[in-house]
């Protein structure tokens, strides 16, 4: 039978209920879940333009703040809070923006920097926060409201920023506290503002209807030119050294482009330079038919660098692996930077010199992901980092040092600067709390294991500290996005770095959890990215779970009827995925925000193409189903339907499958208040404990 919120309210169950949970948590761990927990994440790590500094954000449960980090007399960063919010009141922060001086920055807080509506994940009585970009002077800390908007930009006159508020840019004096003014109407909804090296001219994306352009606004005549306006989509504007020329990434309409379906090849992109003053533009570069003609970006936000030697960096997958290339500004064939094989680029930083690029890659290793540099003047990569844990995000600061996320397995993400030999110093080292239980994780071990189908398949194995005698319970976790990967160390993302943590927790009680790198993720190439058949054309990644099953199966020391599955947003689809195509593998299972119709997720998929979403979804095999599962959803979710978990519990109650619920109202997607990940994981486990354990 269902647990519908009738037997929920029933007093005798309510009583049972806490007994388990009351019970539950008075487990013989090494440490708890809010000690896995506790430390700070950082992100948006940030240089300034001058002066070696570098700021980011710190959410510490769920308080999020600038931080940033000024050369001590010994000559090494040490960081310091900027901004002092307090409480775990779901307020997103980010969007740092130096100014030219590196004295102050902008950053934006409140609303959904996602894009959207403000949300409201508190339910405050009173609304949501609006979405406002600040100001804050690094000498006395004190910080200034500019006014509502995001994305802001400072120019390099230091006189003036820029920023973005319901699609249009404003504009607003650094100094002096006058009020923010529209610069221009736009027909378009405007992004991703740059300002030329002078700060005389703003470019800008503006998307129009089924198509992008980018424009560039003389400050001084007022005038827009449009660069080499087309049917296509142009993004991306990059500005040469001397602010006479913009480069810019064009991809051709027409590409019947459907998420989370794959795409090898396409009509191939290019790359433009253009006259800012007239906008006459230059196709200088195009990919080549085959791998890498449909474009692939790095994940950093950068996509074109102007490099030294009026060199175009810019990221081609035209090997089935994404690389970084050097092409000349006026055209010809580019050169291959990041030489070698089978590994894959990621996020990349250009050095204020220009000349050098330092990115992080899985380049030697390709479970981990390290920082590499090289220079544009050419000669082979020069590795960085290593070791067992990874590295990811560097910038360059303005007197050439390196600063990036590092992480291990049993350390927390937390930023650091390169020394000699690779050596990384943490920069806050006094924000981790005292109560981090860094001696109690285990090293996960790196795995591999065949798919049913035969594809090679990665993970990460977490076997418990203190093995149990006899046959114990296994979990399998599945990442979601689906374009991640997993570490054998804490991730460089918020979400997954929570995730992996509460994998460790669940280690620490007693599973054995297999943390599996499906089909579709990166790090493995293009054609592992690009599996055929995958997602709403076949769901192939179905073999990737029976695979990674048997292989957990395969192991003397599990219970094979105790083994369960859980993951979030793709995770959540693979594990509906796995309860309705391998009714007999799973004990339960934890579904958070699943995609269960790929109809729901793509309408506009018709005939053939909707039927085949349809058989690819796990809710046309419910008659399959059988093992009970926890579906979570929150209500405010913009990236996954919350109708997706609607039509599933619905088609649970027809087929008679026991089913409980977590819902938190007014929580988006990847939830923004820490008490939410912790009732999440702490729901999950108790739900695990009782079918597992």
């Amino acid at each position: 039978m269902s647990i519908n919120a009738r037997i929920l309210l029933h007093p005798a169950w309510v009583f049972v209920f806490l007994i388990s949970l009351s019970s539950h948590d008075a487990r013989a761990g090494d440490f708890t879940l809010a000690q896995i927990l506790s430390a700070p994440f950082p992100a948006n790590l940030t240089a300034a333009p001058t002066g070696g500094r570098i700021a980011w954000v710190f959410n510490d449960h769920g308080a999020r703040n600038v931080w940033v980090a000024d050369k001590a007399a010994d000559g090494r960063l040490r960081g310091r809070p900027l901004t002092h919010y307090v409480g775990d009141d779901g307020i997103d922060l980010g969007e740092i923006a130096w100014a030219p001086d590196g004295q102050s920055l902008a950053f934006t807080r409140g609303g959904d920097l996602e894009g959207g509506a403000p949300p409201n994940p508190t339910s405050n009585v009173a609304g949501p926060v609006d979405q406002d970009v600040f100001i804050a002077n690094l000498a006395d800390g004190t910080t200034r409201r500019i006014g509502p908007g995001h994305s802001a930009v400072i120019s390099p006159k230091g006189d003036r920023m820029v920023f973005i508020n319901g699609g249009q840019i404003f504009t607003a004096p650094l100094h002096g506290g006058g009020a923010p003014a529209q610069l221009m109407h736009d027909r378009g909804t405007d992004s991703t503002l740059i300002f030329s090296p002078d700060g005389s001219r703003l470019a800008f994306v503006s998307a129009r209807s089924g198509r992008t352009l980018i424009g560039v606004l003389d400050l001084a005549t007022r005038h827009i030119a449009w660069m080499a306006p087309s049917v296509d989509s142009d993004i991306a504007p990059e500005w040469s050294p001397d602010g006479s020329r913009i480069a810019f990434v064009r991809v051709p309409a027409g590409e019947d482009v459907i998420d989370f379906m794959p795409h090898r090849s396409g009509e191939p992109w290019s790359i433009y330079v253009a006259d800012p003053a007239t906008g006459d533009g230059t196709e200088i570069w195009k990919a080549l038919p085959g791998p890498g003609s449909f474009f692939h970006p790095a994940l950093s936000d950068r996509v074109l660098m102007w490099g030294a030697h009026d060199k175009i960096v810019f990221p081609w997958e035209h090997t089935g692996w994404l690389h970084l290339y050097a092409v000349a500004a006026v055209g010809g064939t580019p050169a291959e930077l990041t030489t070698g094989a089978n590994y894959e680029i990621f996020n990349i930083s250009l050095s204020p010199d220009r000349t050098r690029v330092v990115y992080s890659a899985n380049d030697g290793d390709i479970e981990r992901w390290h920082l590499w540099q090289v220079g544009l003047a050419g000669g082979p990569p020069q590795r960085l980092t290593g070791g067992k844990g990874i590295e990811d995000y560097p910038v360059i600061t303005s007197d050439g040092a390196v600063v990036a996320l590092h992480g291990g397995a049993r350390s927390p993400i937390v930023p650091v600067e390169l020394g000699a030999n690779g050596v990384m110093q943490p920069v806050a080292p006094q924000a981790l709390p005292a109560s981090f239980p860094s001696a109690q994780p285990v090293d996960p071990q790196t795995v591999v294991f065949p798919a049913a189908d035969g594809l090679t398949i990665h993970g990460q194995l977490f076997l418990p500290r203190h093995r149990a005698t006899q046959r114990g319970p296994a979990v399998l976790f599945f990442h979601g996005g689906p374009y991640r990967q997993m570490f054998p160390a804490f991730h460089p993302m918020d979400a997954y770095s929570f995730m992996y943590a509460f994998n460790q927790y669940l280690t620490d009680e007693g599973y054995v959890v297999l943390s599996v790198n499906y089909r579709g993720g990166i790090g493995y190439g293009l054609d592992f990215r690009e599996a055929k058949n995958f997602g709403a054309a076949g769901a192939s990644e179905l073999n990737d779970i029976l695979g990674a099953a048997a292989f957990l199966h395969a192991r003397h020391d599990l219970d094979p009827k105790r083994l369960g599955i859980w993951g979030g947003s793709y995770g959540g689809l693979m594990t509906a995925l796995g309860l309705a195509r391998g009714p007999d593998l799973f004990a339960a299972g934890v579904d958070y925000a699943g995609v269960h119709d790929w109809r729901l997720e793509l309408p506009q998929l018709k005939g053939a193409a909707a039927d085949l979403a349809y058989r690819s979804s796990a809710l046309s095999t419910m008659d399959r189903w059988h093992a009970p599962v926890l579906v979570v959803h929150n209500d405010d979710d913009r990236d996954v339907p919350f109708a997706e978990s609607m039509k599933l519990v619905e088609a649970l109650r027809t087929h008679g499958v026991p089913f409980e619920q977590l819902v938190m109202p007014d929580e988006v997607h990847v939830m923004l208040r820490a008490a939410s990940w912790e009732r999440f994981f702490a729901i999950s486990d108790n739900f695990l404990a009782r079918y597992l354990r």
